[in-house]
């Protein structure tokens, strides 16, 4: 791989941002920033904790709520997934006879 100008004023142009950042943030509105940035990055750690905190319950919740506005909006959609699972596994006693592999069993 050769080195071409391209690369090197890009390379040139990193390292003097680089120094730049350096020079900026040792002032005192930089360091002003630095701070604000960290309180920032911990408020956002503890809210992304809280929320890891409260996942299981709000799955829980997600699948009762959805499960009932399933049923009361769609009353017969049980019994039609059902129907729909039985002819692609083609179970005995289920109309579907056609060759295709079965699908396995989902995970409950």
């Amino acid at each position: 791989m050769s080195i071409n100008a391209k690369h090197l004023a890009t390379f040139i142009l990193g390292a003097a941002a680089g120094v730049a950042a350096h020079k900026y943030l040792q002032t005192e509105e930089g360091e002003k920033l630095l701070e604000d940035l960290k309180n920032k990055a911990n408020d956002l750690k503890a809210e992304a904790e809280g929320a890891i905190d409260k996942a299981p319950e709000y799955f829980d919740e997600l699948k009762t709520k959805g499960s009932e506005a399933l049923k009361t909006n769609f009353p017969d959609a049980e019994s039609f997934l059902k129907d729909l699972y039985a002819k692609f596994t083609n179970k005995p006693g289920t109309e579907g006879t056609g060759t295709t592999d079965p699908i396995p069993d989902p995970i409950s």
